[in-house]
């Protein structure tokens, strides 16, 4: 399975926020949309970073509730890991695995194009897994 597949899936709806907007408003982003992670853009095509719920959460213990009037730039990942929507399901898994990272943006043709967890990862393997041994029950059951 690739990524597109997850994207065709999901749909490729990506929530960005302007690197000037302040912290307080992506906090009412992150709440709004029920997510845990915004692609930081000007246009909405072009990733300037990512910020999520961790980066606020370490900021406001580092520095208290001042950074909530501080800029999203402030506090984001500039350099963000992506994926390609030709990329397998299986290594963009070990890439979110091993970087420890829970979001990644799809890029296609260089444009921002969707966006997945590490939930939306796992609930496709599981989704694969199950299919497959459905299959084997079927054949076993023949």
């Amino acid at each position: 399975m690739k990524i597109e597949d997850i994207i065709r899936k999901k749909g490729a709806d990506v929530v960005t926020i302007a690197p000037a907007a302040t912290v307080a408003e992506l906090v009412d982003f992150l709440a709004k949309y029920n997510i845990g992670a915004v692609v930081v853009s000007e246009d909405g095509e072009t990733i300037t970073g990512i910020v999520s719920e961790r980066d606020v959460v370490r900021r406001l213990a580092k520095n208290g509730s001042d950074v909530l009037a501080q800029p999203v730039s402030a506090i984001m990942t500039a350099d963000v890991l992506t994926c390609s929507t030709e990329d397998s399901l299986e290594d963009t898994g070990h890439t979110m695995t091993y970087s420890r990272i829970r979001h990644l943006p799809v890029v296609k043709d260089g444009k921002l194009t969707g966006i997945i967890s590490i939930g939306d990862v796992v609930k496709y393997r599981i989704d694969q897994l199950t299919d497959e041994r459905n299959h084997l029950l079927e054949y076993l059951h023949a």
